[in-house]
């Protein structure tokens, strides 16, 4: 049984040909991956468009203005305990665009780092990001 549902837009965000990774703090009091790599992203308010919720979420999480959305080219699902709970988490990945590389960190990452997408698995990434990383690789390199 489902406690939340979630509807998730995630960010693979590109400057100079590498994407930003974000590190999860342990001060991230709805974490769930501390120490691990993650994209850009978060959950949709209700009734809030997905375009505003991606770009909310990029610049709460990493300062980051002037970020142009292009299409979305994955989607997932993952099913974490948090708190007690069963959650299910539906994400919606978009390639984006940036124009700056001078990222300002909230408290929710501890560090960030610009990747070559085909380094991936040189990192600790999340586990639901591993066939997020195929597929661009595939489609975009």
């Amino acid at each position: 049984m489902i406690d939340r549902f979630f509807l998730a837009v995630k960010a693979f965000i590109l400057y100079n040909d590498k994407i930003l990774l974000l590190k999860e703090s342990e001060k991230y009091n709805e974490g769930m991956n501390y120490g691990k790599y993650d994209v850009p992203g978060g959950r949709i308010n209700f009734g809030e468009r997905y375009d505003c919720a991606l770009l909310r979420e990029i610049k709460e999480e990493t300062g980051l203005n002037g970020i142009v959305i292009k299409r979305p080219f994955f989607v997932n699902e993952w099913r974490p305990e948090v708190k007690g709970e069963k959650w299910q988490i539906i994400g919606i990945f978009f390639n984006c665009r940036a124009f700056s590389d001078k990222v300002i960190l909230s408290e929710e990452h501890s560090e960030y780092i610009w990747i070559d997408p085909k380094d991936y698995k040189k990192y600790e990434i999340i586990d639901n990001l591993i066939p997020v990383f195929e597929s661009f690789i595939e489609y975009y390199q």
